[in-house]
């Protein structure tokens, strides 16, 4: 809809209105942007706070075309929806949006009772709250959990070492990967907004692995891992890029020799962005293979006392340690 002053705008203002859309905004861009920003919320944050996944994972099934908004398909970003207004569907399902996407749970209940919704009750009151509640459970992942919430094979997954009572009314996704042979800790959440703080490389969280390699690993090979290499990563479409993988710092242990079992190398390795089994390949490399691989802290959250299988619901002073280590490696 066009306001009066759009109308009696001048023609040569008009003309200059336009040739500012045109150089900063295509036709394809534009289409994007199905709500003002203004109002608006990026899309891949209503979906993870929707707890569909962490925000980078919801980026990944807007860009593969797995999403729709208002019948028309998204596949570029950025794109602003309105949540309450909105339509948006994933594989064909229609998503339960908050109106509220990002808001703290308190203040969403503040709000319900500032438009008339309030609760009738103390205990209705905090059900609602604790609709909208984070929850952070940090399990130690053993050999042969796949980290995924759900398999179409039927192999087990992090989501089955949750107790039901905490993932019953709550939508947890892992927060980054350890492959099948790989065990350590692995944080489940609700909680878009921290996963993806936890994982984007621009916020620099580092991850600390216990890794066992096959035979006496010498400095020369210590130096070429702290160089940094590039891996190739095999795209969706066929093709090949390659990617430059670095680790933050690695150092030997403790080196066993051992006639019997094989002489191994323990190492401690400490990551900022994880590539596909990153640490696998760069090892493979250098000439080590890896024997076992653990995943020891994630921040500054480790768990000594947690067995492998294991999971315990986090607090929230683990929960403000992990904040504070985003906050303070934020640019």
């Amino acid at each position: 809809m066009t306001s009066p002053r759009q109308r009696h705008a001048s023609p040569a203002r008009g003309k200059t209105a336009a040739r500012r859309r045109n150089d900063g905004e295509s036709g394809s861009a534009a289409t994007r942007r199905l709500t003002p920003p203004a109002p608006g919320v990026r899309l891949q944050k209503a979906m993870a706070d929707a707890g569909l996944g962490a925000r980078r994972d919801c980026e990944n099934m807007i860009t593969t075309g797995r999403v729709r908004v208002n019948g028309r398909t998204i596949d570029t970003l950025p794109c602003f929806i309105d949540p309450a207004r909105d339509i948006v569907e994933l594989d064909g399902e229609i998503l339960r949006l908050s109106a509220a996407a990002g808001t703290h749970p308190e203040d969403a209940a503040r709000n319900q009772e500032r438009s008339g919704n309030q609760p009738a009750s103390r205990s209705e009151a905090a059900t609602a709250i604790q609709a909208h509640a984070h929850i952070y459970v940090l399990i130690n992942k053993p050999k042969g959990v796949i980290t995924t919430t759900r398999d179409p094979e039927g192999r087990r997954n992090v989501l089955d070492l949750v107790p039901l009572a905490l993932r019953r009314n709550a939508r947890l996704f892992p927060v980054g990967r350890l492959d099948g042979d790989s065990t350590g800790l692995l944080l489940l959440t609700n909680d878009g907004d921290l996963a993806y703080r936890l994982t984007h490389p621009k916020f620099g969280v580092t991850k600390e692995y216990r890794v066992t390699c096959a035979g006496l690993a010498g400095e020369e090979q210590m130096k070429k891992l702290r160089a940094g290499m590039y891996l190739f990563d095999p795209r969706a479409e066929g093709a090949k890029a390659a990617k430059r993988a670095s680790m933050e710092s690695v150092r030997i242990i403790e080196r066993r020799v051992d006639r019997a079992r094989g002489d191994r190398t323990l190492l401690s390795i400490r990551l900022r962005e994880g590539q596909n089994r990153e640490i696998r390949r760069m090892l493979a490399r250098t000439g080590l293979k890896v024997r076992e691989l653990e995943r020891v802290a994630i921040g500054p959250l480790r768990a000594p006392g947690l067995k492998p299988g294991q999971a315990r619901l986090l607090g929230k002073k683990d929960v403000d340690r992990l904040r504070a280590a985003v906050l303070s490696t934020k640019d």
